[in-house]
């Protein structure tokens, strides 16, 4: 059964009806129609928490979406899914892919920061003191271009990179 017949609450019965309006109006080929359905029953997925059936359907978006914007969409929500899991190399490389692919996407470069950052401090707890200011370091590079694109998100990142010193200026925009 098609995730779009399970959908039982009003919000994504909603999101579902409009989705299938816009789809219907686009001029697109049927293979991004397609790439669409797909991308929307991964969304579907994934906000259920359904991970497993979620990357099902992005890697079929993927597989049949040829413009790179979208794809990058679709790479950073893979990316949100297996950093949800703790997988967090796995997370990177497909933000990574995202970030490629779309230069300006800042939530992926954002959550490559929060990665780095992460691993950065296990690193010190682990007493790794060089490997983990090499990782805030590539945090804080990863930040910085996240904030230029969006000055006024990321505040605690902001913060952070203040406090450290590592931002060499004090405002983004």
């Amino acid at each position: 059964m098609p995730r779009t017949q399970k959908n039982d609450n009003f919000v994504d019965k909603s999101f579902t009806v409009m989705a299938d309006l816009i789809l219907k109006l686009l001029p697109a080929n049927r293979k991004a129609k397609e790439a669409f359905v797909y991308y929307r029953d991964g969304m579907s997925a994934q906000a259920e928490g359904e991970y497993a059936e979620a990357l099902d359907y992005y890697e079929e978006a993927l597989s049949l979406e040829e413009d790179s914007n979208d794809q990058s969409y679709i790479l950073y929500n893979m990316g949100l899914i297996y950093a949800s899991n703790g997988d967090h190399n796995k997370a990177l490389e497909y933000y990574h892919q995202a970030v490629e692919l779309n230069p300006r996407l800042p939530q992926a470069l954002n959550n490559i920061a929060v990665i780095y950052h992460f691993q950065g401090e296990k690193a010190k707890e682990e007493g790794d003191n060089d490997a983990g200011e090499a990782l805030f370091d590539q945090a804080a590079d990863y930040w910085i271009r996240a904030i230029r694109m969006a000055p006024n998100n990321y505040i605690e990142a902001q913060n952070w990179l203040k406090t450290t010193g590592r931002s060499q200026i004090d405002v983004f925009f």
